[in-house]
Formats: C-alpha cells, sequence, structure tokens
C-alpha cells in the first residue's frame, strides 16, 4: 500500500471541523487559513480554558493542539475532545519534542506528534493519515548533530541562560557547553 492510498480526502469526511489551539497567534493564523484553503471548517483558541470552551459546543472531528498554552498544558484540551467525540483526529504540536510528552499525548488519544515548526502539508496528512498504519519518515530529518544541539539550547532556556547550571544539569564541563553554545546551529 502506498501512502497516498493509506491517506484518505478531507471531501470524504462528513464533518470537517477543526480545532486548532495555539497561543502562537502567526502561526495560528497561518495554518488557519492554510486549513481552510484545503477544506476544512477552522475553529481557533489560543489557550486551554477557549480550547475546551469550543470543544464543549463545537465536537470538533479533526484538532491540532500545542502541547505547551500560556495558560496551561495542550494535554487538557486532547482529554475533553477525548471525552466529547472519541473518533476525533488529534495531533499534538510542540517546540519542545521529546518521548515522554509523545507518549502522553497518544495515551490521550493523539493520532500523530508533530515538532514545530511543522506546515500545513505535514498536519493534513497526520490528520487524515489512517491511524492503523505506520507514519512514513520525515523526508528531511534533522542530523543527530542538530537534536543535540536543540536539545542544550532548550535546557540552557530552561535554565534562565545560566551556562554553569546548565553544565551541571547536561552533566558536561561549562567549558564544554561555552564552546558548543558559541557555535552556530548545525544543519
Amino acid at each position: 500500500m502506498t501512502v497516498e492510498e493509506n491517506i484518505k480526502k478531507i471531501a470524504e469526511f462528513e464533518d470537517k471541523s477543526l480545532l486548532i489551539v495555539d497561543d502562537d497567534n502567526p502561526f495560528r493564523e497561518r495554518l488557519a487559513r492554510s486549513m481552510e484553503k484545503k477544506g476544512f471548517r477552522v475553529s481557533q483558541a489560543e489557550g486551554v480554558k477557549k480550547g475546551i470552551e469550543i470543544v464543549k459546543t463545537g465536537k470538533p472531528a479533526f484538532a491540532v493542539v500545542d502541547l505547551r498554552l500560556g495558560d496551561g498544558n495542550g494535554l487538557e484540551v486532547v482529554k475533553e475532545i477525548q471525552k466529547s467525540n472519541s473518533d476525533s483526529r488529534i495531533v499534538m504540536l510542540t517546540g519542545y519534542g521529546n518521548i515522554p510528552t509523545a507518549v502522553a499525548a497518544i495515551k490521550e488519544g493523539a493520532i500523530d506528534y508533530l515538532a514545530k515548526p511543522a506546515d500545513a502539508e505535514d498536519v493534513e496528512k497526520a490528520l487524515l493519515a489512517d491511524p492503523n498504519t505506520k507514519a512514513e519518515p520525515p523526508e528531511n530529518p534533522m542530523s543527530a548533530d542538530r537534536v543535540k544541539w536543540e536539545h542544550i539550547h532548550r535546557v540552557f532556556e530552561l535554565c534562565n541562560r545560566n551556562v554553569s547550571e546548565t553544565a551541571r544539569r547536561l552533566k558536561m564541563h561549562r567549558r564544554t557547553l561555552q564552546r558548543i553554545l558559541s557555535k552556530r546551529s548545525p544543519r
């Protein structure tokens, strides 16, 4: 079976409602416009509270939910969607991708997990793919060096850009960390 055979078209779905919950306003607006052009009926929320309100009134068939929102965790919205419509296809988005959060998202009912920045094509593929088949590997995955660099910078930001604290948490020498931080990001 080819990948194209595993992906349905939005026209094949009776309910085309899509909820996008993301606190990054420019990204959410761009994604909403793109998904409307693809045939989805889009509603937007910038936080957990507004997302849950929309779920209670609308019961969306599809959802794209950011994991970290200004007023809480996107998994709360996923739980609410699953309560109201267990057939919903939910894709989690996050700029902080890691295995435990991916597992938590899938356990709560998400069918896929995408790292930001994800484009509308990736989101559409994830939403419309057959949930019973394996997803295809990414076309241009990050190199191992890039993944390492991203992780180090994420921990650095979480430590409020404190080099000594970051080095201690990463169990590396402070000077080694300073050299890594001074270099440009790998491709």
